[in-house]
């Protein structure tokens, strides 16, 4: 315990000590919010796989690799390919340069600057924060399960400490201390997951062995799409990798580099950092080889870290893991502060702020969303789990499409922007609620789809066709986004 204890310890004061030391660079909104865009290639890479590969990703990745087998490598290499890789090369350079001509700081600051329209503004803002609160509550939750299981502390001091050090670190440093710290989470987090890997293929002989002992258990559990299914498997690969072009605390990456010239030497290092994602379905399978049954499928990777790691490797891992929750957590602190502050309350309302005050009101702003998701975190109820299972279908389906097409598509109109985001939520949100309200069943073959694929399908046909029946953004507004002015 003294071992968990120490390496916890300092590695959290590292964290409280660049968050004071980012505080001095942090002296406008404009620095609050995405650091000035003047943050670097190597920074900007590590700290993008570390806000997406948060501790869900790790016990949830883990929980569906103990489920479902190997077939779930296919999920971290869409990850890699859809959600990191491409994701940089298609939409990174046009991001950059876009907000940077619109003067844009966040994604519905974008959409306004865009199309014009302040509804499709206060929409995708109102969204986009409450979503992230609720998603925030199942990251702070992962990371006190892992305090629960690797130090035997109560579940609600792991929420406690958690959630006190992002609040402090966030809200005095602002963006960059969130960048700064990510990187060097997600060193720790790489790390980490490398040596609960090595050591975990080592226990059980080797890549054959696991093979062997998984079709022992169940031959699903090495073929595929094995015991998931086509539907399923798709599915969840589309949401975590091809949802994340839309969500805010990851995009905002493109806003704050230096330059588009460094997205090319960027876009190498997140690929490789992001490589990682493979490793949590890998270890969660040779968890079900070793570890055998559990209550919960969530407590795979804490129990195979506890079977195969001493001390100081449980120790590190568990230190991953809250890299992992923090990165992500004060990365969205950082979106809905800025949204709230920017896009609702002085654009949005109307209302007049001095620079200093704009700034004060982001930090007050990030304290109390960080305390509201700690405070239902503490007890979540299971409709915020609930909820938690299609934030990003929700988020990604109100906000995809209008970013996507505002920044290749000249012609998208704002009106059907609007209607895309709102058709998208609707959609989402009735299919994930289809199973637990009462209805009739779905038929077998689309009972396993996500709503993730049936809210962007909808949102994408609805901006297609609505752009091509109406009319197009003013022409001013897309010169400027195109630096045509």
């Amino acid at each position: 315990m003294s071992v968990y204890i120490g390496v916890l310890v300092v590695y959290l004061g590292v964290l409280a000590a660049i968050g004071v030391a980012m505080s001095r660079r942090s002296r406008s909104a404009e620095g609050f919010a995405i650091g000035g865009r003047s943050v670097g290639p190597w920074v900007t890479a590590l700290s993008f796989v570390a806000a997406y590969y948060s501790s869900v990703v790790i016990i949830g990745g883990g929980a569906f690799g103990w489920r479902f087998g190997l077939s779930t490598l296919w999920v971290g290499a869409g990850n890699v390919l859809i959600g990191t890789t491409l994701a940089w090369i298609v939409l990174g350079r046009r991001i950059r340069r876009f907000t940077e001509n619109l003067d844009a700081m966040t994604l519905p600051g974008f959409f306004f600057g865009r199309y014009g329209s302040p509804s499709a503004r206060i929409f995708s803002a109102s969204v986009t924060a409450l979503f992230l609160i609720i998603y925030n509550v199942s990251v702070l939750k992962g990371m006190a399960n892992s305090f629960e299981v690797l130090m035997d502390l109560p579940y609600w001091s792991g929420v406690v400490i958690s959630g006190v050090v992002i609040l402090f670190y966030t809200s005095v440093g602002g963006y960059l201390a969130v960048v700064w710290t990510s990187m060097v989470q997600a060193i720790v987090m790489i790390a980490a997951l490398i040596l609960l890997t090595f050591m975990s293929l080592q226990r059980i002989g080797g890549m054959s062995e696991l093979v062997v002992r998984l079709n022992s258990i169940d031959p699903g559990l090495v073929n595929t799409p094995g015991t998931w299914g086509w539907a399923g498997l798709i599915s969840f690969t589309l949401i975590v990798s091809l949802g994340t072009w839309g969500m805010p605390q990851l995009i905002v990456r493109f806003y704050s580099i230096k330059n588009d010239r460094m997205l090319r030497l960027g876009t190498v290092i997140v690929t490789l950092g992001a490589s990682v994602a493979m490793l949590p379905y890998l270890t969660g399978a040779v968890a079900r080889a070793l570890v055998g049954d559990l209550e919960s499928a969530d407590q795979a990777i804490p129990a195979l870290t506890a079977l195969v790691l001493n001390d100081w490797g449980g120790a590190l891992f568990l230190a991953g893991v809250v890299a992992a929750g923090m990165s992500t957590f004060a990365g969205v602190l950082i979106i809905i502060s800025s949204s709230m502050v920017r896009d609702v309350w002085i654009n949005g309302l109307g209302r007049t702020l001095s620079p200093a005050t704009e700034l004060r009101a982001n930090r007050i702003m990030s304290l109390v969303v960080g305390l509201v998701a700690l405070l239902i975190a503490l007890k979540p109820p299971a409709l915020v789990l609930v909820l938690t299972a299609f934030s990003w279908a929700v988020i990604a389906s109100t906000n995809l499409w209008p970013l996507l097409f505002g920044i290749y598509w000249k012609r998208t109109s704002p009106r059907a922007t609007l209607a895309s985001m709102i058709c998208g939520v609707a959609a989402a949100l009735i299919w994930q609620a289809w199973p637990h309200v009462g209805l009739p069943a779905l038929p077998p073959g689309l009972a396993g789809l996500h709503g993730f694929v049936v809210g962007t399908a909808v949102a994408l046909i609805v901006i297609v066709v609505g752009t091509l029946a109406g009319r197009p953004a003013p022409a001013d507004r897309v010169a400027q986004a195109w630096g045509e002015d």
